[in-house]
């Protein structure tokens, strides 16, 4: 078995869809990222992330449900990507899907400028088999500049 590095960053989490899964997320992100020595200036706003995300997703997801959390750095010095799948399906009506992901985006309000900050990607789509619902994902590139006066 190979000791957790930058390298080897992938862990997928099922939680349930609960008041307490944002924070549970939370920490366990903190002990995945101190294993594996992302950069210290990233694991705040990471953990910020990945609370939001997950509570997001369990927004969209029925009580008695689960979440799906992804962790992974896909070629070990990429920004790390985290992904939330819910449950709730895309529409196949163009108004219904339209009216969807507008609430979507809306309820994302901290996630769009979190990743500006820190000049990363963020979008949400169809999960891909096998998994349902919708998956929505960020990743931040680098800390936050710094502000001098």
């Amino acid at each position: 078995m190979a000791e957790p590095g930058a390298g080897n960053l992938a862990y997928g989490l099922t939680l349930p869809s609960a008041v307490a899964t944002p924070g549970i997320a939370f920490w366990a992100t903190e002990s995945i990222f101190g294993a594996h020595g992302v950069a210290e200036e990233l694991i705040e706003p990471y953990l910020l992330l990945v609370h939001e995300l997950a509570a997001y997703a369990c927004l969209f997801t029925g009580a008695g449900e689960q979440i799906q959390l992804t962790l992974c750095r896909p070629e070990g010095t990429d920004p790390v990507q985290v992904m939330v799948y819910d449950t709730h399906p895309p529409h196949r009506h163009r108004l219904l899907a339209g009216l969807c992901d507008e609430r979507r985006r809306t309820t994302l309000t901290g996630v769009p400028d979190l990743v500006e900050t820190h000049r990363g990607t963020w979008g949400f789509g169809p999960a891909h088999h096998p998994a349902a619902g919708t998956c929505t994902w960020a990743t931040l590139a680098q800390a936050a500049p710094t502000v001098t006066t």
